[in-house]
C-alpha cells in the first residue's frame, strides 16, 4: 500500500464502538424493551400463489393474552407511487402489500396476518387459529417459464415498459432495458474470434447473522416511534410514514445497532405492521423474525439467466460484445436489472457492445440488493468468457485483461464515461502479487483470475459536530454502521482539524437530532458521508477563524490553519484542542454543520486470484489459495478495507460453490434454516489475503472510494476459471456445488 501523507488516515486505530460489540453491551432491536411490550407474531401463506376468499381472525382475538390482531384489512389502500430509498426505488402500493398481503399471496412466506400478545408463546399459539380460506392458482419461479406468453400471471395489471412503450397484454416481464454503442453487427463482422455461452444464477440470500427485528410505539399523540434494525432510518421513516399514509415528520425512527444488512434491509417488512398492531393494541410491539421467515419472506438476490457473447480480433483486442439478460425481480417488479445491464461489460474497454435486460416477476419473495446487486450475476459470465478467449488466441488471461481493461476516458456501454479509475493498477498488483508469481502443483488443481467493478454512488449524507469543553468533539451522523463507518467517519473529521481520532466521540443520530442521510448501502458511506465529516469540519474552523480573530485582535484573513490543524495569527497559534478549549472559557459554543449530495460515482474496480482443488470422485471444490486486490482511492483504515475484502470474497465463495434456494415442485423452498443452506464457515476457507491499491479519487478531499461492493463480484467467475484448469470443465451454473461439478465433469469427458 503506498505511503499516505496522513497523520490519522491510513492508520488502524481501535474501533470507538469496539467495547460495547465484544462485551455484548451494543444494544440490538431484539434488545431494546418499552413498559408494556407486546410480542408479535406473523401468520405466513403456506403457498406460492393463491387467493385470499377470506380470512377469520375470532379464534385468535379470543385468545387470552392476545391485544390485536391485523390483517390486510387494515392497512390503508395505498395508490401506486414510486419512492427514491436512496439505493434504488419502490413502488409504494406493492411494498405495502409486500408487508401484509390483501387480495392474494404471490410466495410461499406472504404475510396474511399478525397477532400481537403479551408473549411470543401466546402471539404464535393465537396466529396458528385463524383461519385462511385459499384458491390455489398455478405458480412459477423459473424465469424462463415466467416469460412464456402462456405462464400464470402474477399481476394482471402488469404490461411490460419496453423502452418507454408499454405492452398491450398483461405479462410477468416488467421492464425491457436496452443499452447500445457503436454498430454491434460491423463489430462481430470485424471479430477473428468469438465466443458465446448461456449461464445461470441460483437465488441467493445476504445471509445477515441478525434477523429482521422491530419495536414500534403508536403514540397517543399519534406519532409512530420506531427502533429498527435498518440501513437507512430516513428511508425506513419513509417508507413507514407512506405505508400508514401518515407525515413523514409523524414516523421516527431509531436506529439500533445492526447484525449486517448487505443491502437486504433497506425494505421495510415488520415496521408497519408492527405500527398497526400497537395502535390496535394500545401498547408497543415487538415483532422478531424467525430464520426461515427471513429466508422465506425477505429479499434475496435474484436468480438470473444470461447468453453473453463477446468478439476479438487476432492480437486479442475486444472488438465487439452482446448480452441478453433476465434477473428475476421475485413477486413484484423493481429488482437490479439496470445495474447487471450496467455492469456486464464494465471492465473492459468495447468499441461495439449491446445489452438487453429483462426484469421478470416470479412466485418467490421480491428480490433486493445484496452486495453490488446484479454485477456477481453478469461478472460470472463475463469474466469466463474471457477466458475462453484467451484460450483460443493462444493469450495468458492476465494479459487479455490488462490488454483491454478500462481506463480513464474509456465509455461504458449504458453511457458514462470513466474518470481515473483504478482497474489497470489492479491487475498490476495481480501481475506483480506473490500469488500469481508462485507455481501451483498438484493434480486436479488449477488457478483462475477475474475482475469485478461497482459504480459506487453518493447520495444525500448529513453531519454535524459539536465541541466539548476540553476540545473533545461529538461527532452526529445518520449513516448506520455496519462495517466500521463510524472509525473512517472520525477519522476523516480527526484529519481535518488536526487531533486524534480517539479525541472523537462518534454517534448515529436517529431522525429527529441528524439531517436527511441516505442509506448505508451502494459503498457510499466513507465517501459520502465522510465528506459531510470533512465539511463539518471545515465549518468548524471558519467559526473559529472569526473567534480567533476577535480572541486575538486582528482581522480574520490575518487568521491561517495549517494542514495540522494550528491556527496562527497576530503573532499567536494554538492547535485545535487548546483554541476550542480557550473559546469554550470564553463562553463560545461552537458547533458544525453540514449536509452534502455528491452526484458523482466512486467507480470501485477489484481483481481476485484462487487457487482450487478439485476431488474428480465427489466435486468437491476446495480453495487453497485465495488474494483479493482492490481499488480503495485511499485506504482510511486500512484493517477495515482488508475486512471489507475478506468478507466479501468469503460471500462470493459462498455464492460460487454452494448457496441457492431450493424449491420444489410445488414452487416451495425447502431450505430456509442455516443447516440446509449452506453458508462457508472458517473451515471451508483459507485465509484471504489482500492487496490495496490506492489511485485516489479526485472527486473526494482524501480520495476516497468506496469499497464494501465490488469484492463479491469476481469470486464466482475466478473459481470457475479456476475449475476449468484443474478439471477442463467449463460450468455455466451457480452454484458450482459437488453434484453438478461432478456431473458436468461426466459430461465432458
Amino acid at each position: 500500500m503506498a505511503t499516505t501523507p496522513y497523520r490519522v488516515i491510513g492508520t488502524r486505530p481501535v474501533r470507538h464502538d469496539g467495547a460495547d460489540k465484544v462485551t455484548g453491551k451494543a444494544v440490538y432491536t431484539a434488545d431494546f424493551k418499552l413498559p408494556g411490550l407486546q410480542a408479535g407474531f406473523v401468520l405466513r401463506s403456506p403457498h406460492p400463489h393463491a387467493k385470499i376468499v377470506s380470512i377469520d381472525t375470532s379464534a385468535a382475538e379470543a385468545t387470552a393474552g392476545v391485544s390485536a390482531v391485523v390483517t390486510g384489512a387494515d392497512f390503508p389502500n395505498v395508490q401506486d407511487k414510486i419512492a427514491q430509498l436512496g439505493e434504488g426505488s419502490v413502488n409504494l402500493a406493492h411494498l405495502s402489500a409486500n408487508c401484509m398481503a390483501k387480495d392474494k399471496v404471490l410466495y410461499k412466506g406472504h404475510a396474511v396476518a399478525a397477532v400481537s400478545a403479551t408473549n411470543a408463546h401466546i402471539a404464535e399459539e393465537a396466529a396458528a387459529k385463524i383461519v385462511v380460506e385459499y384458491e390455489m392458482l398455478p405458480s412459477v419461479t423459473d424465469i424462463m417459464e415466467a416469460m412464456a406468453d402462456d405462464a400464470p400471471l402474477l399481476h394482471a395489471d402488469l404490461f411490460t415498459d419496453d423502452l418507454g412503450q408499454k405492452a398491450d397484454t398483461a405479462s410477468n416481464v416488467a421492464v425491457h432495458m436496452h443499452f447500445e454503442k457503436g454498430d454491434v453487427a460491423a463489430g462481430f463482422e470485424q471479430a477473428d474470434v468469438v465466443v458465446e455461452a448461456e449461464f445461470k444464477t441460483a437465488t441467493v440470500h445476504q445471509g445477515y447473522i441478525e434477523p429482521h427485528a422491530i419495536v414500534a410505539d403508536y403514540n397517543e399523540d399519534g406519532r409512530v416511534r420506531l427502533w429498527t434494525a435498518t440501513q437507512g432510518s430516513f428511508t425506513c421513516r419513509q417508507q413507514t410514514a407512506e405505508i400508514l399514509q401518515i407525515g413523514v415528520g409523524d414516523v421516527l425512527v431509531t436506529p439500533c445497532e445492526i447484525g449486517g444488512g448487505f443491502g437486504g434491509k433497506i425494505a421495510v417488512y415488520l415496521e408497519p405492521t408492527a405500527a398497526i398492531l400497537s395502535k390496535k393494541a394500545g401498547r408497543p410491539v415487538s415483532i422478531l423474525m424467525t430464520r426461515t421467515d427471513v429466508f422465506e419472506a425477505t429479499g434475496p438476490t435474484p436468480a438470473s439467466f444470461m447468453r453473453v457473447k463477446v468478439g476479438a480480433k487476432n492480437d486479442g483486442t475486444l472488438i465487439a460484445g452482446e448480452a441478453w439478460i433476465a434477473y428475476d425481480a421475485g413477486a413484484f417488479p423493481g429488482g437490479v436489472i439496470g445495474p447487471g445491464c450496467m455492469c456486464v461489460f464494465s471492465c473492459y474497454d468495447i468499441e461495439h457492445a449491446v445489452v438487453d435486460g429483462y426484469d421478470v416477476c416470479v412466485n418467490k419473495p421480491h428480490t433486493k440488493a445484496y452486495r453490488a446487486p446484479g454485477a456477481t450475476q453478469v461478472a460470472f459470465a463475463m469474466e469466463q468468457l474471457m477466458d475462453e478467449l484467451a484460450e483460443q488466441l493462444d493469450i495468458c488471461p492476465l494479459e487479455i485483461r490488462m490488454k483491454n481493461a478500462v481506463k480513464e476516458g474509456s465509455r461504458r456501454v449504458d453511457g458514462p464515461v470513466y474518470p481515473q479509475i483504478g482497474y489497470v493498477e489492479c491487475l498490476e498488483a495481480l501481475r506483480d502479487s506473490d500469488h500469481w508469481n508462485s507455481p501451483l502443483t498438484g493434480d486436479n488443481r488449477g488457478r483462475g483470475i477475474a475482475g469485478g467493478f461497482w459504480f459506487g454512488c453518493g447520495l444525500k449524507s448529513s453531519a454535524a459536530c459539536s465541541v466539548n469543553s476540553d476540545g473533545t468533539i461529538n461527532l452526529l451522523e445518520g449513516s448506520t454502521d455496519i462495517g466500521g463507518s463510524r472509525a473512517s467517519l472520525a477519522m476523516q473529521l480527526a484529519e481535518t482539524l488536526g487531533i486524534e481520532s480517539s479525541d472523537i466521540n462518534p454517534m448515529v443520530g436517529d431522525t429527529d437530532s441528524v439531517g436527511y442521510t441516505d442509506v448505508t448501502g451502494g459503498s457510499r458511506v466513507t465517501f459520502a458521508t465522510g465528506l459531510a465529516a470533512y465539511e463539518a469540519g471545515r465549518d468548524l474552523q471558519s467559526q473559529m477563524k472569526v473567534r480567533a480573530a476577535e480572541l486575538w485582535e486582528c482581522e480574520t484573513n490575518d487568521v491561517s490553519i495549517a494542514d495540522d490543524g494550528t491556527f496562527s495569527g497576530n503573532g499567536k497559534t494554538a492547535g485545535f484542542k487548546d483554541l476550542a478549549t480557550q473559546l469554550f472559557s470564553s463562553g463560545e459554543a461552537l458547533v458544525g454543520r453540514a449536509t452534502v449530495a455528491p452526484e458523482c460515482p466512486t467507480n470501485g474496480f477489484a481483481a481476485h486470484i484462487v487457487d482450487v482443488e478439485v476431488d474428480p470422485d465427489t466435486g468437491k471444490v476446495t480453495i487453497l489459495r485465495y488474494t483479493a486486490i482492490q481499488d480503495a482511492g485511499t485506504a482510511i483504515h486500512p484493517s477495515y478495507v482488508e475486512g471489507q475484502m475478506q468478507g466479501g470474497a468469503v460471500q462470493g465463495i459462498g455464492w460460487a460453490l454452494n448457496e441457492e434456494y431450493f424449491f420444489n415442485d410445488d414452487d416451495q423452498m425447502t431450505n430456509a434454516s442455516f443447516l440446509d443452506y449452506r453458508m462457508p464457515t472458517m473451515l471451508d476457507v483459507p485465509m484471504i489475503d489482500t492487496i490495496i491499491v490506492e489511485t485516489g479519487n479526485a472527486d473526494h478531499p482524501y480520495g476516497v472510494r468506496g469499497v464494501g461492493e465490488p469484492p463479491i463480484i469476481p469470486p464466482p467467475p475466478a473459481i470457475g476459471n479456476a475449475i476449468y484448469n484443474a478439471t477442463q470443465t467449463r460450468m455455466r451454473e451457480l452454484p458450482m456445488s459437488p453434484p453438478k461439478v461432478w456431473q458436468a465433469m461426466q459430461s465432458s469427458d
